[in-house]
């Protein structure tokens, strides 16, 4: 395989990159800036634990619900604006999740949240693939690690908030102003004009394959490979998933870890994705996304497995970060592959992707609880070297070309 040597970045794709990473960036640090102050605002409503479920759950929810239209949103106002106008009423839902003086506001406004996450989501992504395009090389991975840095960022401002005594309406709304003004500046600098079409033109399709038959084939491919990219997806968020849901827990009740020790599984994890994420696009550019997938999906499947296998704790440790690093880039890589698919509507593939994704994430811990409770979480952890397994079967779908749009040969 070559690929055609990519010119230097004129300054406009230049400038377009730090704008990207700025919004991405800006969506890890805003609902993090939250997080913190779920046990103040529990203990003020005076939720129950199934109440304080229910209502958080509004998040998720709000974002299934508005996620496929976001592709829609991008068609209509340009990715980088829908992005944009996403950040600033996620903004305003978080605020006002942070002031609500009842059970049924605060989940309003964390459905409201969560709905302009799922479009801001989509949104960037696009503009990212976008700029991805022009520098004719991958850069999609550098950033979801930068969305990771946004997230630690808006957790230790909350931090240092609460250290400094202020309110929940003081410290949100300076997050939700600063994170605008962010916002706002990068879209001066964001790509102007339409959105791109995809390389592969549905247009292009119609006239090589002018038969009915070869038209009803091509229909069938895309929407089989749709159906995979979403299960390379879901693999990516079960894995994250269990790292944030269960990894401390495993560590400290069945192998009896100390409670420091055991936060060191999800840590390990978080860890090892950042490094593949900023590792990841040299990767890619050097191998392909088939090719380091399938490397992931091995990786996390292999090192998952030992670690359940012969169970110890610095193997366990050991074992959440081969998961994190093997998934690294199978969000990233699902989703621009979704974004060049023929036949669908620009921001369609990325959409569907994006929104079925995030069924596969709000199912993934009642799916691994029910199973745990009928044998054992170490069990029920099987599902991170499944996942493994799952890439590794499905990452034929991906090209291993360049990214740029342009093929490989």
């Amino acid at each position: 395989m070559t690929v055609d040597a990519p010119s230097r970045p004129a300054l406009a794709e230049r400038q377009a990159r730090v704008a990207v990473a700025v919004l991405f960036f800006t969506n890890g640090a805003l609902f993090a800036n939250l997080l913190p102050r779920y046990p103040q605002i529990k203990a003020d409503l005076g939720m129950s634990n199934a109440v304080y479920g229910l209502a958080v759950a509004a998040f998720p929810a709000g974002a299934i619900a508005a996620g496929l239209a976001a592709g829609a949103a991008i068609r209509r106002l340009g990715s980088a604006r829908a992005a944009v106008l996403g950040t600033l009423l996620t903004g305003a839902g978080i605020l006002a999740a942070g002031l609500a003086d009842s059970v049924a506001l605060l989940a309003g406004a964390l459905f409201l949240a969560g709905a302009m996450d799922a479009v801001t989501d989509v949104a960037q992504n696009a503009h990212g693939l976008r700029v991805q395009r022009r520098y004719g090389r991958s850069i999609i991975n550098s950033f979801h690690a930068i969305w990771s840095i946004g997230a630690v960022a808006g957790g230790s401002m909350a931090a240092a908030a609460i250290a400094l005594g202020l309110s929940r309406g003081q410290h949100l709304t300076i997050s939700a102003v600063v994170f605008a003004v962010a916002a706002c500046v990068a879209l001066r600098y964001c790509l102007s004009g339409p959105e791109s079409e995809p390389a592969t033109a549905p247009e292009s399709d119609g006239r090589v394959d002018r038969a009915a038959g070869h038209e009803t084939a091509a229909r069938r491919r895309t929407v089989y490979v749709l159906a995979a990219l979403v299960l390379i997806a879901t693999a990516g968020t079960l894995v994250e998933d269990a790292g944030s849901s269960w990894a401390t827990l495993y560590l400290s009740g069945s192998l009896h870890a100390s409670v420091t020790l055991a936060a060191f599984g999800y840590i390990a994890l978080v860890g090892a994705q950042f490094i593949g994420r900023i590792i990841g696009d040299r990767l890619v550019d050097r191998f392909g996304q088939r090719t380091v997938a399938r490397a992931g999906g091995l990786i996390t499947a292999a090192g998952m497995g030992l670690a359940l296998a012969v169970p110890s704790v610095p193997g366990t440790i050991l074992g959440f970060a081969a998961a994190g690093f093997g998934v690294a880039t199978l969000v990233p890589a699902a989703m621009h592959e979704a974004d060049e698919l023929p036949g669908l509507k620009p921001g369609s593939g990325l959409a569907i992707v994006s929104w079925l994704m995030r069924l596969g994430f709000l199912a993934s811990p009642p799916i691994v609880g029910l199973v745990t409770d009928a044998t054992s979480l170490r069990v029920g952890l099987l599902v991170v070297p499944l996942a493994g397994l799952l890439a590794l079967l499905l990452a034929g779908v991906l090209r291993n070309g360049n990214t740029s749009g342009r093929p490989g040969t």
